[in-house]
C-alpha cells in the first residue's frame, strides 16, 4: 500500500468535506476549495471525521501514486481552509523595494519602470519593510505560482547575490573574473 495514501486526512470541527462522484468540497473558516478527481483508480468517501482514499484495484502501481496523490491533494485543501498557506520573499539590491497598489503589487528591481504584479482571485500580498514579500491564499498551489511569477521578475543572480529571492534560499555564488 501507498504509505501516504492510506493515511485517513483528519476532519477539524469547523470544517466541512462533501464529495460527489469526481468532485471534492471543502469548506473551512477561511474560504471555500472545490477540486475534481478524474481518476478512476481511487474512490474517495467521507467517514468518521475522516476522509478516506482507497484505490480500486490493489496491484495496479499507478493506482497506489494516485492514491497518494489524491490523499496529500486533500490533506492540503482541508490545510488551506483552515490555516491557509504563505511563501515569503526577499529582495537583495541597491534600491530594489516593493510596494503595495490596492491588492496589487509594484516592484522597483532595477529597470527603467516599476514592474506591477496582479493579484489573483483569492492571492493577498503584504509587503515588510520595502524588501519583504508575503504571498497568502487557501490554495496551496496557486501561493507558489504566485510566488514563483514574483521571483520571476528579478531572478537572483550568481555574482552578487541581487534579486528576489525565496526567504531562506541559498544562491551558489560564482568567483567572476580574475586576473
Amino acid at each position: 500500500m501507498s504509505r501516504i495514501g492510506k493515511l485517513p486526512v483528519d476532519i477539524p470541527e469547523k470544517v466541512d468535506v462533501s464529495v460527489n462522484d469526481n468532485l471534492v468540497t471543502v469548506k473551512g473558516p477561511k474560504g471555500e476549495l472545490t477540486k475534481e478527481f478524474n481518476n478512476k483508480k481511487v474512490t474517495v468517501e467521507v467517514k468518521d471525521g475522516q476522509v478516506l482514499v482507497r484505490r480500486v484495484h490493489d496491484k495496479d502501481k499507478d493506482a497506489r501514486a494516485f492514491q497518494g496523490l489524491t490523499r496529500s491533494l486533500i490533506d492540503s485543501m482541508v490545510e488551506g481552509v483552515t490555516n491557509g498557506f504563505e511563501k515569503k520573499l526577499e529582495m537583495v539590491g541597491v534600491g530594489y523595494n516593493a510596494k503595495k497598489k490596492g491588492k496589487d503589487l509594484e516592484l522597483e528591481v532595477g529597470y527603467s519602470h516599476p514592474v506591477i504584479i496582479e493579484a489573483e482571485d483569492g492571492i493577498e500580498f503584504d509587503v515588510e519593510k520595502n524588501n519583504k514579500i508575503v504571498v497568502r491564499g487557501i490554495d496551496k498551489q496557486q501561493v507558489g505560482e504566485m510566488a514563483a511569477k514574483v521571483r520571476a521578475v528579478r531572478k537572483p543572480e550568481p555574482y552578487k547575490g541581487k534579486g528576489i529571492r525565496y526567504e531562506g534560499e541559498h544562491i551558489r555564488r560564482k568567483e567572476g573574473k580574475t586576473g
